[in-house]
C-alpha cells in the first residue's frame, strides 16, 4: 500500500513538472519597457545600476537569487497570455521604489516564467519609465555561472 502511494505521489510530481515545462514562452517584447539579456542584467547588477525584483515564490528566492535582489512574489491566476487579466492576479508593489524613474529589472525562472513578464507589464501600466524584463530569468543567470546569493 505504501509503495502504491509513493508511486502515485511520484507520478503527480512528474505531471506537475511536465505541466510547468509546457508553459508557453513569454513575449519577446515589452511595450513601454525593455527586454534585456543576461549579459545586460549582469552589467546592471555589477554596477548596482538597477533594483532586481525576483517575482518567484519566497521559497525559490531562498534557494538562490541575483545578489541584492528583493523578493516580491507575483501570485498568478490569470492565463499565460500577452493580454492577461491582472485583476485576478496579485502583486505587491510595496517593495518597488516609489520613484517612477527608478531602474527596475523583473525576473523569474526563464522564458516561460510569466510572473516577471506580468509584473513588468503592471509596472509600466503604473507609470514606471525604466522597466526591464530579464526574459531568460534565473535560468540564464545560473547557466552563465553568475554570482548567486542565498
Amino acid at each position: 500500500m505504501l509503495r502504491r502511494a509513493l508511486i502515485c505521489t511520484a507520478a503527480l510530481i512528474c505531471l506537475n513538472a511536465s505541466a510547468a515545462d509546457d508553459a508557453p514562452p513569454t513575449p519577446t517584447t515589452l511595450k513601454g519597457g525593455k527586454v534585456i539579456t543576461v549579459d545586460d542584467a549582469a552589467a546592471l547588477s555589477k554596477s548596482k545600476g538597477a533594483l532586481f525584483v525576483d517575482t518567484r515564490s519566497a521559497l525559490n528566492f531562498a534557494k538562490g537569487h541575483v545578489p541584492g535582489a528583493v523578493t516580491a512574489a507575483y501570485k498568478e491566476k490569470s492565463d499565460r497570455v500577452e493580454k492577461f487579466d491582472a485583476s485576478i492576479d496579485s502583486f505587491d508593489f510595496d517593495k518597488i521604489p516609489a520613484d517612477k524613474a527608478a531602474k527596475i529589472v523583473f525576473y523569474s525562472d526563464g522564458p516561460t516564467g510569466w510572473k516577471s513578464y506580468k509584473a513588468a507589464v503592471l509596472a509600466v501600466q503604473k507609470g514606471y519609465t525604466q522597466v526591464m524584463y530579464l526574459r531568460g530569468g534565473f535560468t540564464d543567470w545560473t547557466a552563465k555561472n553568475l554570482p548567486v546569493e542565498r
